[in-house]
């Protein structure tokens, strides 16, 4: 049977951040909303908040003065749950504890309808487990709203193993019309967002503890590809006792599968103190924050004797449309082989070859070329004059072709930064670990394809989403760059996911 809640009286356990801002974003939409928390006169203040935020907006001409008018009258703050006995949802943003939690539903079974819906706005703890001991666990749903809640459209709709499909369906419907996007998710540790963003950061701390770059460096390359904010200064944005929390967490509640491992980069930062912002100081000291990369010169590359253009695909027409202009002042330009099966240039006896997860100095020693350097996947084509790109060099190649190496990319267009040479260097090895996540969350039916998509782009603004990456790419290049990952590190870590692997060519 269908569940409306439109319209229908809302209670909102919690003052704080979340809790405020549901609040807002429901009376916004019509509904009267009670507003309560434990803490004597919190959600008065609340509401006193909330009034000055919506003559804010009307003072931006983001919203006429009679609709704040109006969605500040219908919020109530009130003393006990038992003068909001009348409400059809109830959504409680409190503390992330499970037995508190617990607690609180059962306390509130006692006082609203039977058939009202209970929603928690958990972040991270499992719905089946907060559900557990209620009269009616079927009515329990997950509603994670993003903060700040009024302005991020995410809402995911995490459904409990006793979950009624209904009131399911009844959340998301709801989330809509209160101007969101929802998703539909399965109560698995992280749900969909906190789940496929973890190898963001956690491929960027492998790589600090590897020594591979430096924070700028690495901030700088995904920015290149897109990303908002590099992880570094992401993570310094969030705080690293959150993020590091959060990791535990998974890492935990997946019985310490290794994929979700936490830093140890991160564990003696958040040792030391160095939270990030909150802090003054995480990888960058604040308020200055990242340190710009030294301006670098590059000299011209040196005259070749031939240049061709490998691989097939937008990549390899992009380096072709490059390599024609550079090439253009000395009368010629590069042949096309689009059949060698990768992907870069051939420079005379040098290759600049796209990485494919592997090391230059592995591709080297099995091709017999010396002066051989991968580069990082560009993920915008064409690339903005200047787009940061990580490169690394075979061990055995001379001093001129790490110069000239630079120097082609250079040329190409790009702005090139070395990097030591580790396995898919930065944004290819990232986006690939985030398309493997997301893959298995799929896989294990936690979400669908479009709805990671939605969830990683609303949730946390990435550039595309997962499946996005996936089409642009294609599966056999992604599976590769994993099994590169897992030839070099060995361990559970960088498995490929089976959904991956059944697309690309089947189990080997």
């Amino acid at each position: 049977m269908a569940i409306d809640l439109r319209g229908a009286p809302v209670l909102v356990v919690g003052a704080g951040i979340m809790g405020a801002g549901i609040a807002q974003v429901a009376a916004q939409a019509g509904h009267r909303v009670r507003l309560f928390d434990t803490r004597d006169g919190a959600a008065a203040d609340a509401k006193r908040k909330l009034a000055a935020t919506l003559d804010g907006l009307v003072a931006k001409g983001k919203l006429v003065a009679d609709a704040a008018q109006a969605a500040s009258a219908r919020i109530e703050p009130v003393a006990t749950l038992d003068a909001a006995a009348d409400a059809r949802l109830v959504v409680e943003a409190i503390v992330e504890n499970l037995d508190v939690k617990r607690a609180l539903l059962r306390q509130l079974e006692a006082i609203v309808a039977p058939d009202a819906v209970l929603a928690t706005n958990t972040s991270s703890i499992s719905v089946t487990a907060i559900a557990n001991g209620l009269a009616r666990p079927q009515r329990l749903a997950g509603m994670h709203f993003f903060n700040p809640v009024p302005l991020m459209k995410l809402v995911e709709v995490v459904s409990g193993l006793q979950t009624d499909a209904a009131v399911a369906a009844a959340i998301f419907d709801l989330s809509r019309a209160w101007g969101k996007t929802p998703v539909h998710a399965k109560s698995t540790p992280g749900f969909i967002v906190n789940r496929i963003a973890r190898p963001y950061y956690a491929e960027a701390l492998a790589l600090l503890h590897e020594q591979a770059a430096t924070p700028q460096v690495l901030d700088a390359c995904l920015r290149g590809a897109g990303f908002r904010m590099g992880p570094c200064e992401l993570m310094d944005l969030i705080g690293h006792d959150t993020n590091f929390a959060v990791t535990n967490s998974v890492y935990e509640a997946n019985f310490h599968d290794k994929r979700y491992v936490p830093s140890l980069v991160q564990a003696e930062m958040v040792a030391g103190g160095l939270l990030g912002r909150k802090s003054g100081r995480g990888f960058y000291a604040y308020p200055d924050g990242a340190p710009a990369l030294p301006v670098a010169v590059h000299e011209a590359p040196a005259t070749a004797r031939e240049v061709v253009v490998h691989g097939d695909g937008p990549i390899a027409d992009a380096l072709e449309a490059a390599a024609t202009r550079s090439l253009a002042a000395q009368g010629w330009g590069p042949a096309r082989e689009r059949d060698s099966g990768w992907t870069g240039l051939a420079i005379d006896d040098a290759r600049l070859r796209l990485t494919d997860g592997r090391t230059a100095t592995e591709i080297a020693a099995e091709t017999g070329h010396a002066n051989l350097a991968v580069f990082d996947r560009p993920l915008v084509l064409p690339a903005p004059a200047g787009t940061a790109l990580a490169f690394g060099v075979a061990d055995g190649a001379s001093i001129a072709w790490r110069s000239q190496a630079a120097a082609w990319l250079a040329a190409l267009g790009f702005s090139p930064l070395p990097v030591a040479d580790t396995p898919g260097l930065v944004v290819a090895r990232t986006v690939a670990m985030l398309i493997n996540e997301a893959a298995d969350a799929v896989q294990q039916g936690v979400c669908t394809a479009d709805g990671a998509d939605a969830a990683m782009k609303l949730g946390v603004n990435y550039p595309a989403g997962p499946f996005e990456w996936l089409a642009r790419w294609n599966v056999v290049g992604v599976v590769r760059v994993v099994e590169a990952l897992d030839a070099a590190y060995r361990g559970e870590r960088y498995r490929v996911s089976p959904w991956l692997r059944r697309r690309a060519w089947g189990p080997r």
